[in-house]
């Protein structure tokens, strides 16, 4: 079964939204962002998530803070995942204290022997436990853009790596995403919203669209 990932919730309502629809993750941005949450309003929405009969998982998303620091924030909001956004050095992942999504940004140069081998480096330098995510590399921004790349890229490197596919994503489109990449999950932020705001309809078609394409 494919995850799915319900990314830059700011309030209870949506997170519950999210879950009441099958989602698997909920994501918490703690970054610079117009989604950027005060770790008080983020243990109040996991709090929120932790009440609802579905319970999915909730993640924090944090940008170039020091480990000590995310597992602080993560232990005080109560954080199931951590995802790093940033330019953090692959040797913090030693330092978090809960599983970690790694975000990685893909270049339209790149190809899928570069992203490889960086994940590569990546087990190398902090082994095996944490899952890519590949979204789409925006100069000056840390995800969150609603631009994708080219999928051919995250479908050699999918074959051979478990990852989670990010970027540009809608109800109009993951299911085309599913078939080429074969992602372990997908993750989707303003491609569920309107005029900014999460919508509820686009979030239940988002995990419908993926729940559909998984009974393929």
């Amino acid at each position: 079964m494919t995850r799915v990932k319900i990314c830059g919730i700011t309030e209870p309502a949506q997170a519950l939204t999210a879950a009441e629809a099958g989602a698997d993750f909920i994501g918490l941005v703690m970054a610079p962002s117009s989604r950027q949450l005060s770790p008080e309003r983020a243990r109040h929405i996991a709090a929120a998530v932790r009440q609802s009969k579905a319970s999915p998982q909730v993640v924090g998303v944090f940008v170039n803070l020091p480990p000590q620091e995310v597992n602080r924030i993560a232990e005080y909001c109560g954080l199931d995942w951590v995802q790093l956004s940033g330019d953090e050095p692959w040797e913090d992942l030693h330092c978090i204290d809960r599983p970690v999504i790694r975000a990685i940004g893909v270049r339209s140069e790149q190809d899928s022997d570069e992203i490889l081998a960086a994940i590569r480096d990546g087990r190398e330098q902090a082994g095996e436990g944490f899952i890519p995510l590949l979204d789409c590399h925006v100069e000056g921004r840390y995800g969150g853009s609603g631009q994708s790349f080219d999928w051919t890229v995250a479908t050699r490197v999918s074959r051979q790596v478990p990852v989670i596919l990010a970027g540009g994503l809608s109800p109009a489109n993951v299911g085309e995403a599913m078939r080429t990449v074969s992602p372990w999950g997908v993750d989707v932020s303003s491609g569920v919203e309107t005029d900014g705001v999460k919508d509820t309809f686009k979030i239940k078609r988002f995990v419908e669209v993926v729940r559909e394409e998984d009974g393929r």
